[in-house]
């Protein structure tokens, strides 16, 4: 029995229940002793009343009764159940009482001083024998003498007895239906929370899309359902951008792994063709240094863009300087002149709602010039690099605010690794436009992840590592800004750097 009780009050359930049930019975134990109390108070008042409104007997007759002598238990009827005895003015109790025979008396002491009553104080005395009670009162006499009028108990007694009789079976028919009634209440009452578990159970079975179904705010297992469905959604977001993360890694690792083998796999092979004993041509052993020279520049550009990453990302260092974007932009353009592309570049302000140009201006931004700069060649490269010769290719600069058109905010076939600006923010902007083929939406998505290459088969000579575009965004975002790209096959590819003015 213990056992089952101990296990019991482990369980929420069983909690409830049995505190309910032991909440109620005591409210009902409350109301019947109250009841019972009242009952016994207001029968004992009824006897008190007759007790009191007893008449007294005449002088003559008590003085009778006195001189008839004292000849063992004599009694006189009385046409009731009252009964009375005499005390002497010495305070003896006399051997005759008034009253019938037919139970025993109340046990009265033998002399007055023994009795400690009031006038007005009734009292209840046991019988004499048995296990019955008499209700007794003390009334004064002229002649110093006293008598006690006594009533029987046994209706207050049997009715009290039948009431507590009745309230011991109410009682037990209470626990029982409150027992059987707070299972039901309580069951109903936690079926939410057993949904709540059952639903938990099948998500720890891998179902980590299911969510709990009970979420009414107006009730606190409502909200409790909406705060772990909150809880739920962010870790499942914070274990699929790990999973991703995790890929990401394995995916980075394996490419740059990829990236070193084959200038270091080339190195070697010319390197021990040079260490042969045979002897061989001048122009073949001038090439395989070349070959080398050229491997391990490659494999150094590779590095430093891999350390360039690393700090970017650890510990970016960014000078904080007012600067222009138009000059930035124009020193970009006269490099890529001087270096002779084959692209035609062109500078101009950048385009208003209308499509149409305004007029060259200083475009004024905040950041580090030498990192911007880098953005800025490493778009002209790119542009350069795939598309083909004479493509023209259009560099725009202005100030605007962030939107739909202008750039800075997000809308279909617009596409970035960075998170949007707030809409309506004066932004400093710098576009590079060429009218090259352009990318397909999947090439578009994944453009700024390290080591993506939307033509996989392009070696460092044509079309580089996959790092730059992951460099330029890194450094946007180091200053507050982001580096988007709007494209579609065949409208050419749109490389937009948008920074915050202050």
């Amino acid at each position: 029995m213990m056992g089952c009780l101990s296990t019991a009050l482990k369980s929420l359930r069983g909690r409830l229940i049995i505190g309910v049930t032991v909440l109620a019975t005591a409210a009902v134990l409350a109301s019947q002793l109250a009841g019972f109390v009242v009952l016994r108070s207001w029968l004992l008042d009824r006897v008190d009343q007759q007790l009191n409104g007893f008449p007294l007997p005449s002088s003559a007759f008590l003085a009778g009764l006195r001189a008839s002598g004292s000849k063992g238990d004599e009694s006189s009827p009385l046409p009731s159940d009252f009964r009375v005895y005499l005390y002497d003015a010495q305070g003896r109790r006399m051997e005759k009482w008034l009253g019938s025979r037919d139970r025993p008396g109340p046990r009265l002491p033998d002399t007055e001083s023994e009795l400690h009553m009031r006038e007005d104080s009734p009292r209840s005395v046991p019988a004499r024998s048995g296990d019955g009670h008499w209700r007794v009162a003390v009334r004064h006499i002229d002649d110093g003498s006293k008598i006690v009028v006594a009533l029987p108990l046994d209706t207050v007694d049997g009715a009290t007895s039948k009431l507590l009789w009745l309230d011991v079976v109410l009682l037990a028919v209470t626990v029982a239906a409150l027992l059987a009634l707070s299972r039901s209440v309580v069951r109903l009452g936690l079926l939410p929370l057993t949904r709540m578990e059952r639903t938990a159970a099948e998500i720890t079975e891998n179902r980590p899309d299911l969510r709990l179904p009970d979420t009414d705010p107006h009730t606190e297992i409502g909200r409790l359902g909406r705060v772990l469905n909150s809880m739920l959604d962010r870790l499942q977001r914070a274990l699929g951008e790990r999973e991703a993360s995790e890929a990401r890694l394995r995916r980075f690792v394996a490419d740059a792994g990829h990236e070193l083998r084959t200038p270091l796999t080339a190195i070697q092979g010319y390197a021990q063709l040079a260490l042969r004993p045979e002897r061989r041509p001048a122009q073949e052993e001038r090439e395989a240094q070349r070959l080398i020279v050229q491997n391990a520049e490659r494999m150094s550009l590779l590095v430093d863009d891999l350390q360039l990453l690393a700090t970017l990302d650890k510990e970016p260092a960014y000078q904080k300087e007012q600067i222009d974007l138009l000059s930035l932009a124009a020193d970009a353009v006269s490099s890529a002149a001087v270096h002779g592309s084959g692209h035609p570049t062109g500078l101009g302000p950048l385009c208003d709602d209308g499509g149409n140009g305004g007029e060259l201006d200083i475009v004024p931004a905040v950041g580090d010039p030498h990192r911007l700069r880098q953005i800025v060649e490493n778009l002209l490269s790119n542009a350069r690099t795939h598309t083909p010769p004479n493509t023209p290719v259009h560099v725009r600069v202005g100030v605007t605010t962030a939107g739909f058109r202008a750039g800075g905010t997000n809308r279909p076939g617009r596409y970035s690794a960075t998170a949007p600006l707030p809409p309506g923010v004066t932004v400093a902007v710098l576009e590079v436009a060429d009218e090259g083929p352009g990318l397909a939406a999947h090439d578009a998505e994944h453009v700024f992840e390290r080591f993506y290459r939307a033509d996989p088969s392009r070696s460092r000579a044509h079309g580089g590592s996959g790092l730059g575009l992951a460099i330029a965004a890194t450094i946007a975002e180091g200053h507050g800004g982001r580096l988007e790209l709007d494209t579609a096959p065949g409208r050419g590819c749109t490389f937009r750097l948008v920074l915050p003015t202050d």
